[in-house]
């Protein structure tokens, strides 16, 4: 008799099923032939360890020792978080997406590594040596940082190709009839980046340069495509160049591009009816107020919850959002109190100091009242040596009457309702959400830790892709008191144990997970295999940091 395991694998090559069987040999006919005894499948790996024992020593079984002086077992590397964003990467077709070869596995560790915790390729590659990432991966080859930052171009080169196959998988090759685009900007620290240039910076860090970002989405705002350019492109090029890919790369016929009033101007509008597609956005305030001296529509229709007018086949979705006007009207009075306690600063030093200059005090009222960009109701006067505050209230009237109201443009046909119109422009916040996600509250998108543009456009690609997993855990989990990260971070603690037999046979054995893992797990359609085989591969930095320290 004999212990032997069968493979069965896919047409790829990936192995499906493994069958561990109790066999034994005989002869029949002077043929040898073999048939089952028993299937071992569900046995644990010590037991079927202690069977192989067992009949290695049938013929003297007082040779044999006990089970623990043949195993040794020791703490093994991180598994819990690391296993659950593999088997989501391969639930939402990102693993199949990149593919199976070398680079493939390496970008898809870049997108676990990003979601466990964010940093530089150096960062991933010690990550990688804490957490069972060639054992998960099945990668019998290590890798360094280097080998990560050319992994950075090999995905800048494939990234469309693998975001055509993102976008078959999520939606079983049907096309999306609607897209969400916006752009942002994020800064950079040094001076090197290839694409970094000073540009319009939605940051507020002046004297960067900076990177500005296209993150086009589908209807339900999951990311289909980004793009990054160089940091003083303008807003309206990016546009053209996604509804461009929308069209001749990902093959659609029929698509709303839905973005904000300073996206889709009238170049972007006559491209989009060149291409057969429609639009909806929004228009600017002295566009309503033009309309309002056109007659177009007037004042009172803002009142209604929904209100659409169309003129010259264009409609228009006419709207007032109270908590918004309440919000604009609390700003300006706030902007008004500090006028006020300027003036009184200034005041008390022209009272304090007879020898200063009433003009040079009124000088810099002016300068802070043009700066809060309410010249147009409120200005300061000068009478003998003191400053005084004067409101024209027509203007003040005049300035508040479209506070809160907006008005939604598109060329939609009338069978898509008004409300449709409008709640489609409003998924645009889905967008705003992927950019502080990949910005700033998770993901962290910068530092950007990378120079040239291939780099550049890689790392993007994988924030993006690490994006579409958070995404996904954050809707899994809506029903715990607790965030993406923190639960991340409780199945961080589930670690595997290396058990290594005596004829140098070794394992990951994976232990019960703790209730709440459990149930992390199981929300997210995760379940835990009970053993992982040991690679070892040899993960390490070309970067040591106990001599970095003695340099510095």
């Amino acid at each position: 008799m004999y212990v032997t395991e069968v493979l069965t694998r896919t047409k790829k090559g990936a192995i499906s099923h493994r069958c561990i069987l109790l066999r034994e040999s005989y002869r029949e006919n002077g043929r040898v032939k073999n048939r089952t005894i028993a299937n071992l499948t569900h046995c644990k790996p010590e037991e079927v360890a202690a069977m192989k024992l067992a009949l290695k020593h049938a013929g003297n079984l007082g040779d044999l020792k006990s089970i623990e002086e043949c195993l040794s077992i020791n703490q093994g590397p991180s598994v819990g978080a690391a296993w659950l964003i593999y088997r989501t990467a391969a639930l939402l077709g990102i693993e199949k997406a990149l593919g199976t070869e070398r680079q493939a596995k390496l970008a898809l560790w870049q997108v676990i590594a990003r979601v466990i915790d964010q940093g530089s390729r150096l960062s991933a590659v010690r990550l990688a040596q804490t957490h069972a990432a060639c054992d998960i991966l099945g990668m019998k080859k290590g890798f360094n940082e280097d080998h990560l930052y050319d992994n950075l171009a090999w995905l800048a080169e494939n990234q469309l190709s693998i975001e055509k196959r993102l976008l078959k998988n999520r939606n079983g090759g049907k096309k999306p009839k609607l897209f969400l685009y916006d752009v942002t900007s994020s800064y950079l620290e040094g001076e090197l980046n290839e694409l970094g240039a000073y540009g319009y910076n939605r940051d507020g860090k002046k004297g960067k340069k900076q990177l500005v970002i296209g993150l086009l989405c589908d209807d339900e705002g999951v990311p289909v495509s980004v793009r990054v350019f160089r940091g003083n492109t303008n807003d309206l090029t990016t546009f053209n160049e996604q509804v461009e890919k929308t069209k001749k790369e990902f093959g659609c016929e029929r698509v709303t591009f839905v973005g904000d009033r300073g996206m889709i101007k009238s170049g972007q509008i006559d491209r989009i009816r060149e291409m057969g597609f429609h639009y909806i956005t929004a228009i600017t305030r002295p566009q309503i107020e033009k309309l309002i001296r056109d007659g177009v529509f007037q004042m009172d229709l803002f009142d209604e919850e929904i209100c659409e007018v169309e003129e010259d086949e264009i409609r228009y979705v006419l709207r007032r959002n109270p908590r918004r006007a309440e919000e604009i009207a609390s700003a300006r009075q706030s902007k008004r109190r500090t006028v006020e306690k300027l003036i009184r600063q200034k005041n008390e030093y022209l009272a304090d100091h007879p020898r200063a200059r009433t003009s040079t005090s009124l000088k810099d009222a002016e300068r802070k009242i043009e700066s809060l960009r309410i010249s147009g109701w409120l200005r300061v006067e000068a009478r003998g040596r003191k400053l005084l505050i004067a409101v024209d209230e027509n203007s003040l009237q005049e300035e508040s009457r479209l506070d809160g109201c907006y008005v939604i443009k598109s060329d939609l046909p009338p069978a898509v309702s008004a409300r449709t119109i409008h709640d489609r422009y409003k998924d645009l916040a889905e967008v705003e959400q992927a950019f502080r996600t990949c910005k700033t509250t998770f993901l962290e998108m910068r530092p950007w830790y990378v120079r040239c543009e291939a780099s550049t456009r890689g790392h993007a690609f994988v924030v993006m892709m690490a994006y579409l997993i958070v995404r996904h855990l954050k809707i899994a989990w809506a029903g715990f008191d607790l965030t993406v990260e923190e639960g991340l971070n409780r199945l961080s603690n589930l670690c595997s144990l290396e058990v290594e037999l005596e004829n140098h046979t070794s394992f990951n054995r994976i232990p019960e997970p703790d209730p709440i893992c459990s149930e992390l797990l199981s929300k997210a359609n995760v379940f835990m295999p009970g053993v992982l085989p040991r690679m070892k591969a040899n993960v390490v930095s070309r970067k040591d940091l106990a001599k970095h320290r003695k340099m510095s």
